[in-house]
């Protein structure tokens, strides 16, 4: 259920069992302030920033107009800073996303290939590590996803992020119904008009700069083509009082502070960052899987190459290693069974699909970056140490007040 201060207008999720109930306290909370709503429910109180960032004690104009400038994707997430956190599958953990969430900023939590009593389990332990608000990232092509959806609903999910594929409007409807609130990755503005339609509350813009699968359009076309002409972001370009309806977040390649504050001109509402957090001290990595970004430049994120137009598999960025080889070579394996009829092609995709898979948790939790997929953006040459997320996010503050 969503609690709203009749006077800050701040959200408070909680969960109340029975219906009647329900109905009754909407009616009794109009006359309650947040501290009301706190103290029954033992809802956190907002982050001091300034506490945790006494640096913006010293440019109070700075910070303000910053604070403006994201004050749609702040309002929308419920946290007082606008990054939000890449989910990035066995980093995107608990430990990490609390750090995030403790910070000011919002963060993720990566269902990946999780069941739905792992999922669980971990929005569970996230919650004891953090009252602040986080979302959590479903893959729509996960074949238990209406499963993951209702572990989101019984745990009364703020923010549910849908990536890998087009969410359905069911899938939609029935995040909307227990009262949680929206992401969708989009690749274009037509798309994002028609999944707006469906019910999406916010949208994500990733481009090809970013760690893992991509697209195939760079995040500076994406946002020139989308942000300047999407009718719902002209209020904040000509300087309305009011944030738009739809907040559209900014993601791939952005490891500077400077970046952020030029999309947010744009008419951003925030922005997405993965690779800049990989090595935080709070996230799981393996050193040795830390290590090879920290030793990496920009040059180093390379794209996989797809060998045959019958088996087309997403393009996926990561640090060059043997195991992007091995990758080739797998494909032209599974090409090789296809033409003898030994597997499908549909049955042949998947095959593929599930070698980065596999990769992929060889080299984040056991440390093998030779042959493990080490999924990373172009803006890997910006991370130049293991640094608390904290740290990290006070980095970024500073380089977006010299510039704003």
């Amino acid at each position: 259920m969503l609690l709203k201060c009749h006077r800050c207008k701040l959200h408070a999720y909680v969960v109340i069992a029975h219906e009647s109930y329900q109905r009754g306290f909407k009616k009794k909370v109009s006359v309650l302030g947040c501290a009301a709503i706190r103290k029954i429910f033992c809802v956190s109180m907002p982050l001091d920033l300034k506490a945790l960032y006494p640096f913006l004690n010293d440019h109070p104009q700075a910070f303000e107009k910053l604070s403006y400038m994201w004050k749609q994707g702040t309002s929308f997430l419920g946290v007082p800073l606008g990054i939000l956190g890449g989910a990035m599958t066995w980093v995107s953990t608990p430990d990490l996303v609390a750090a995030m969430a403790e910070a000011g900023s919002f963060g993720v939590l990566a269902s990946g290939a999780m069941t739905p009593a792992m999922l669980s389990e971990k929005i569970a332990e996230t919650k004891l590590k953090t009252k602040q608000p986080f979302g959590v990232n479903v893959i729509v092509m996960h074949p238990q996803l209406q499963e993951l959806l209702q572990v989101c609903q019984q745990h009364a999910v703020s923010h549910v992020v849908f990536a890998g594929g087009m969410p359905t409007a069911a899938h939609l409807a029935f995040v909307k119904d227990y009262g949680g609130k929206i992401l969708v990755f989009t690749p274009s503005a037509i798309v994002l008009k028609r999944l707006k339609r469906q019910g999406a509350d916010a949208f994500i813009i990733e481009g090809a700069e970013a760690g893992g699968h991509i697209g195939p359009v760079s995040t500076s076309v994406l946002a020139q083509e989308i942000l300047p002409l999407h009718p719902l972001n002209q209020d904040v370009q000509k300087g309305g009082d009011e944030p738009p309806e739809a907040p559209i977040f900014i993601a791939g390649g952005i490891g500077h502070g400077a970046m952020v504050v030029n999309y947010l001109r744009l008419g951003a509402a925030g922005c997405q960052m993965g690779t800049r957090f990989v090595c935080a001290k709070e996230s799981p990595a393996h050193p040795d899987f830390k290590k090879a970004f920290i030793r990496a430049s920009a040059r180093d994120a390379t794209v996989s190459v797809q060998l045959d137009a019958r088996l087309p598999v997403i393009p996926v960025r990561a640090l060059k290693n043997k195991g992007m080889s091995q990758f080739i070579d797998k494909q032209k394996e599974v090409v090789a069974r296809v033409e003898q009829n030994q597997v499908s092609l549909a049955e042949g995709q998947l095959e593929i699909e599930h070698f980065w898979a596999g990769a992929l948790r060889r080299a984040v939790c056991e440390g093998d970056i030779e042959h493990g997929s080490l999924m990373a953006g172009q803006s890997v040459g910006l991370v130049k140490a293991e640094e608390p997320v904290q740290d990290i996010i006070a980095h970024l503050l500073k380089e977006m007040l010299t510039v704003v």
